[in-house]
């Protein structure tokens, strides 16, 4: 079996403007890292288109609805200060949650061990009814929900190390004892929620925020703590929230990982998702947002996908 890499074009038409921190640019500069001889293995799939359905797993219709009706004709229109819109925004959305949703069947029907979604809008701060630091829609918690409707799929974990905090994966998942979010994180930065009392209904959301200038030493000490968590937790699919701006490289905050780190830490996922959850692991692309080390990183990444 082999590593699905899930990418569609529409995600080169979600225009963010000049200057923006999540442009086009990320796209070019996932593909250019995958591209090598090394990744010749990867099955490359186009992502099919997510439905209506689909979002309102998590997102309420009034708040869908009033996404797509800002989708301008022409130009950009604000959702607000961070999060921008373009002619193509609607459909490149629509192929983000369908993406992750088809990785997940193909996964869970054993097509592949694991699977990496490289697609725009990011969605890990995307709340019930707003949108907020460049996400439209959750794409990884509606996936998530999307799992639970497959047989066999009774718990579904989701592991977020993009260097801000996935709000909107907390709160969906906040009330739901069949879901896990762990996080790990800088604080103190943007969103500002992700505290280590931040710990859901049924003790189901793991907090590890992390003071700028944290590495690698700091990431493993984090996983010490989540590890034994997402062990009695026994998942039966791990997702990840692979944000890559922890990077000492990036330019929007203010951690210091490296490569090496996002190999080790994919690695701790994959040894657990074989333990608990049948090798079964989704990862879908959030933050990074200087454009080498995102490259770097998510070949990284990938490699150790790949490797499993």
């Amino acid at each position: 079996m082999s590593t699905l890499f899930y990418t569609h074009p529409s995600s080169l038409d979600h225009d963010t403007g000049p200057g923006h921190p999540e442009r086009i640019d990320r796209v070019h500069a996932v593909s250019k890292a995958l591209s090598g001889p090394e990744f010749d293995a990867l099955e490359r799939r186009e992502a099919p288109r997510g439905s209506v359905w689909d979002i309102k797993r998590v997102h309420s219709d009034d708040y869908m609805q009033s996404v797509f009706a800002a989708v301008p004709e022409s130009g950009f229109a604000q959702l607000d200060a961070d999060t921008v819109l373009s002619p193509g925004s609607g459909e490149a959305a629509l192929f983000a949650v369908g993406g992750i949703c088809a990785a997940v069947d193909s996964v869970h029907a054993g097509e592949a061990n694991n699977a990496f979604c490289a697609l725009r809008p990011p969605g890990h701060h995307a709340e019930h009814d707003r949108a907020m630091g460049f996400c439209l829609f959750n794409n990884v918690a509606i996936g998530a929900f999307h799992a639970l409707e497959s047989d066999g799929i009774d718990r579904v974990a989701v592991v977020d190390f993009d260097v801000h905090h996935g709000n909107g994966t907390q709160q969906a998942f906040w009330d739901h004892k069949n879901l896990f979010f762990a996080s790990i994180h800088q604080s103190p930065c943007y969103p500002g929620t992700g505290s280590e009392r931040e710990r859901g209904a049924h003790g189901n959301i793991v907090n590890m925020p992390l003071p700028p200038g944290s590495g690698g030493e700091e990431l493993r000490d984090a996983w010490g703590f989540i590890r034994p968590a997402l062990r009695d937790f026994s998942p039966d699919l791990v997702m990840i929230s692979a944000g890559f701006d922890a990077h000492r490289a990036d330019p929007l905050a203010q951690l210091d990982f490296v490569e090496a780190d996002y190999t080790w830490i994919t690695d701790e996922l994959l040894a657990m998702a074989a333990e608990m959850a049948q090798g079964r692991v989704v990862s879908t692309l959030e933050g990074g947002y200087d454009h080498g080390a995102l490259g770097r990183s998510v070949a990284a990444h990938v490699r150790a996908l790949m490797g499993a």
